[in-house]
């Protein structure tokens, strides 16, 4: 049998030697949450309270939620970073669970395919009797990852060792920290969508009013464009605000510069019907 004590200390020793990229991932990935609406829950419904989380945590003033937060996260400093963690999304989640789908699982995920990949280099035999075990092929590293369940403890720790090192930090400070790998990602997120950007139909003249309200909020948000699913929640609030309906929004949508996978996340996020 493949030692599995010897499985984790690998893959949280790969972990520890890519700390400070996923600090730095987390750190690009904050750059505009002061920008976002501060939001409370009336009725069930996330509602914005007025200024933006940037705006309160400047005043000292708490940006989590008390009821729908995550408990782990509710002992934190006014204005930090955790406490911007906590805060709610227009989808009635909180940014953690953001961080944890765009920064903690891809993050994670690449970082026990690296100690796979090492796995099979330095213990050749144990490896094969792994996949063995798991009845996968040990070629296939990913399928042996997720055979093997790597990525759940290891998302854990990731999460910790981000909110030891951030978590304290007042939130623009974090921002700051990020800002210069963001522009390297909206910049490569740019690219992307300009080689891949379909072709947009031409909107329909009834649909002129909503459209205009929309570019209008879309403006007003300061998105990054194309928008990527990052900034999908701002995007959302901004036409909230703009009073679209949500039937609009799938008919809106692929006239605006957002990507594709914004798009998608959006409209999965709508109310049926």
């Amino acid at each position: 049998m493949f030692d599995v004590d010897w499985v984790g200390l690998l893959t949280r020793e790969v972990l520890r030697e890519r700390t400070p990229a996923l600090i730095a991932e987390t750190c690009a990935w904050a750059v505009g949450l002061s920008d976002r609406p501060h939001l409370r829950s009336r009725g069930g419904l996330p509602q914005p309270s007025g200024p933006t989380l940037g705006e309160r945590a400047a005043g000292g003033l708490p940006l989590g939620s008390d009821d729908e937060g995550r408990l782990e996260l509710g002992d934190a400093v006014p204005g930090s970073f955790q406490d911007a963690l906590n805060a709610l999304t227009p989808d009635g989640c909180v940014h953690a669970d953001r961080l944890d789908d765009e920064v903690l699982a891809p993050f994670v995920e690449a970082t026990c395919l690296a100690a796979a990949e090492r796995a099979r280099s330095s213990r050749p035999r144990a490896w094969e009797e792994l996949a063995e075990d798991v009845g996968e092929d040990g070629d296939d590293l990913a399928a042996v990852v997720r055979a093997a369940e790597w990525e759940v403890p290891l998302r854990i720790d990731a999460e910790q060792l981000v909110l030891a090192a951030l978590g304290a930090m007042p939130l623009v400070e974090v921002e700051t920290e990020g800002l210069p790998l963001s522009l390297v990602r909206a910049a490569e997120a740019a690219t992307r969508a300009a080689v891949t950007a379909p072709e947009v139909p031409e909107p329909d003249d009834g649909l002129a009013g909503a459209l205009f309200l929309a570019r209008a909020a879309l403006e007003d948000a300061g998105c990054t464009v194309p928008v990527p699913p990052a900034e999908a929640d701002l995007l959302l609030a901004a036409l909230a605000e703009a009073g679209l309906e949500s039937g609009e929004l799938p008919v809106v949508l692929p006239h605006l510069p957002v990507e594709e996978a914004t798009i998608t996340r959006i409209v999965a996020g709508l109310p049926p019907g």
